[in-house]
């Protein structure tokens, strides 16, 4: 149940979304790639703590670190409604964010959740440089799924869009006061800039599949982002966001399916999920690492000597997990037995090792920028948010 209401969130994203029914994988996949793939023992962090205290009867998802990690946020679901909870690193609730629409649309109506019948869903929240200002998404409680502009310790939220078809996705630019964002309003996922000092909306892409979850750059200049269909997305950038169409670069050709590009701290590479596997099997995931100025294979055995990691859990919503360092990658190996831990991939050494943090059900995965990785983890059937430290 909570996975169909994060769908229904954002219909449009299930055009990519639907791994069970995928099929036409090439018959002859490439050879597997050289990462060491032996069993090495457990590296124990320095801790692992849950972020606030442990609760039965709720579901916490998706922290997200604020740009100098100041501050976590992260979203809490109770049955339908879902609000973001904004923390400090060692668990102290800074704001609760939970908006409701109020009777015609004309103003705004608050309620404490879990006791109003009414029911509002508010997520996929992105900081602006400064950490005082947020972006999010929300229904209102009745409405469309718009994007909202918050000041940290303000109850009221400023719209930003408003329009039929959901709005989501957005990314605030580290640079500048725009942020990026998808939008159904033309029938598909398509990305557009909004200017938040004049409010302007320009159309950055367009055809007849969908652009998802764009992303900027570190230096704010470029974007990168996933486009195509449920059969086969590729991993395409914008090299300009004022010619957004003359400067747009594919740098995955393939006909493997790729999600979720996230750039390295740096800015130097992107990582991405691709279900490339030696077996062809669609349902298994990996992590590719390429060059962010295009310079790499965008297909066939020099794209595969790029994977990382293999069978891993993917998690569309964050995307791969990169480590301030950016030689280093944090996810979730996908083994049951293990209940799917924690590993590190480390692109210079090219090792794949498990961390030990007695933790089962692994997910949603972030860094901040000192390291601190923020996760999300089953106890007694309900997810928590954990944090922990590695060693340097």
């Amino acid at each position: 149940m909570r996975a169909k209401r994060e769908f229904r969130a954002l219909g449009w994203a299930l055009l990519f979304l639907s791994f069970v029914a995928r099929t036409g994988i090439a018959d002859d996949p490439p050879s597997v790639p050289t990462m060491a793939d032996q069993k090495p023992e457990l590296v124990e962090p320095l801790f692992v703590r849950p972020l606030v205290k442990i609760e039965s009867g709720r579901n916490d998802s998706n922290p997200v670190w604020s740009p100098r990690g100041a501050f976590v946020a992260f979203e809490r679901s109770v049955g339908d409604k879902k609000e973001i909870r904004i923390t400090l690193p060692d668990g102290t609730l800074i704001q609760t964010v939970y908006f409701m629409l109020s009777d015609g649309n004309k103003g705004t109506k608050f309620f404490l959740p879990g006791v109003s019948e009414e029911t509002s869903y508010n997520a996929g929240i992105t900081w602006a440089p400064d950490q005082c200002r947020f972006v999010y998404m929300s229904n209102g409680g009745e409405g469309n799924y718009d994007i909202y502009l918050q000041d940290l310790g303000v109850k009221a939220p400023i719209r930003l869009t408003d329009h039929k078809e959901k709005d989501g996705q957005a990314d605030w630019s580290p640079v500048a006061d725009r942020v990026v964002l998808v939008s159904g309003r033309t029938g598909n996922g398509d990305i557009y800039l909004l200017d938040l000092k004049t409010r302007g909306l320009t159309r950055l892409t367009g055809g007849g599949k969908a652009y998802l979850y764009p992303r900027w750059s570190p230096g704010g200049e470029r974007l990168v982002m996933m486009h195509g269909s449920n059969e086969n997305h590729h991993i395409l950038i914008i090299n300009d966001v004022a010619r957004p169409v003359e400067s747009q670069k594919r740098l995955t050709t393939w006909p493997y399916d790729d999600l979720r590009p996230v750039w390295s701290p740096d800015g130097k590479k992107i990582a991405f999920y691709s279900n490339y596997n030696p077996d062809g099997d669609p349902k298994r995931w990996s992590v590719v690492v390429i060059a962010a100025d295009g310079s790499d294979p965008t297909e066939g055995e020099g794209l595969v000597a790029k994977v990382v990691a293999m069978d891993v859990i993917p998690d569309v919503e964050m995307g791969p997990s990169w480590m301030p360092d950016s030689s280093r990658i944090v996810f979730v190996k996908n083994d049951r037995q293990e209940y799917n831990p924690i590993y590190v991939a480390d692109l210079k050494q090219k090792t794949v090792v498990p961390l030990k943090t007695e933790t089962k059900m692994n997910h949603d995965i972030t860094c901040s920028v000192d390291g601190t990785i923020a996760f999300r983890a089953q106890v007694d059937q309900w997810d928590q948010v954990f944090v922990m430290k590695l060693k340097d």
